[in-house]
């Protein structure tokens, strides 16, 4: 039995005759009559009950015509891949993304798909603002946060990796200040605001949003400190010499706190509007280069590989 076979069936079954199957599959009649003869005498049973009047699938063919959709969906999806992966991907691919993240991982991540495919052209902006994606010729950004705005119902948004702000301060800091015991205790330290991001009106950057990681509890707490920046690698330097307690992505600092030059403050607590997007404007039909490079986007951070590995023991604080 082979394709041709399965194919055979499923026009029967369609047509409802020999006749009519024979004029789908661009035969003369007695070819189809031949054929589930010979079928027939293969297998051993019969696969259709005949009369002068109709034409119906016993168990047996109703049991075979079952698994020959599926056999040909998979022949049929097969071909596709096969002949997708023969084609080589060509054109150009231009991306925006943010400044850290699209440094720190991005870059690397499409350099890495760009040498899959040589013949691929790859164009990536690092900004701090989202552009107007599709007015400005975007085929998508790897994007840090949800969309919102006056874009957010012409957008189409896919996660691509979970991400979120955890509190951060360097051993000296909390040696010399101590570790705060609750949330509402933040406001009697130094905090470095980052300001990069801040909508003044919406969500001042000084109004730190927290969720609880067991119960999914949320409060805010309004922070203050003598050191603020619209630079977030400002802010993580002034962290890491022991200036203060900072709210910062685990993608920036997952490094650091392995090694125990940050600890984590309130562990529990963290900001969980960080995770990792793909955003790009709707259109009927996305070319292959970018559903291929969504793909390998996704495969490549899934992991989150910024997350520090389990192997790495981070160093003993110092007694206060």
């Amino acid at each position: 039995m082979d394709r041709g076979d399965l194919e055979l069936m499923q026009a029967i079954r369609a047509q409802g005759s020999l006749t009519g199957a024979a004029l789908a599959l661009g035969v003369v009649p007695s070819v189809v009559t031949k054929r589930l003869a010979a079928l027939e005498a293969l297998l051993g049973q019969r696969m259709f009950e005949r009369t002068t009047r109709r034409l119906s699938l016993t168990a047996e063919g109703e049991a075979l015509c079952l698994r020959a959709d599926s056999l040909l969906d998979g022949f049929a999806a097969l071909e596709t891949e096969l002949s997708e992966r023969q084609d080589a991907l060509s054109g150009s691919l231009r991306l925006v993304a943010t400044f850290g993240f699209g440094r720190r991982w991005v870059g690397p991540a499409l350099a890495a798909f760009q040498a899959r495919h040589p013949s691929l052209q790859v164009d990536l902006h690092l900004a701090e603002q989202l552009p107007d994606l599709g007015a400005e010729g975007y085929d998508g950004a790897i994007w840090l946060w949800s969309v919102q705005g006056r874009h957010a119902n012409d957008w189409i948004t896919r996660r691509i990796a979970r991400n979120q702000r955890v509190l951060a301060a360097a051993p000296s800091y909390l040696d010399r200040r101590g570790m705060p015991a609750d949330l509402p205790a933040l406001s009697e330290h130094e905090c470095l605001v980052t300001r990069e991001h801040a909508d003044a009106r919406l969500r001042p950057a000084d109004l730190w949003t927290l969720q609880h990681a067991r119960d999914g509890s949320t409060a805010r707490v309004r922070v203050s400190g003598s050191l603020a920046s619209n630079s977030g690698e400002m802010v993580r330097d002034w962290c890491l010499d022991g200036h203060g307690i900072m709210l910062r992505s685990l993608w920036d600092i997952a490094p650091q706190l392995a090694l125990g030059e940050l600890v984590r403050v309130l562990p529990h607590y963290a900001m969980p509007d960080a995770d990792i997007h793909w955003v790009a404007p709707w259109r009927p039909k996305t070319p292959r280069r970018v559903r291929l490079l969504i793909d390998f986007l996704i495969e490549a951070l899934r992991k989150e590989p910024w997350k520090p590995e389990a192997s790495a023991a981070p160093k003993a604080r110092r007694g206060r």
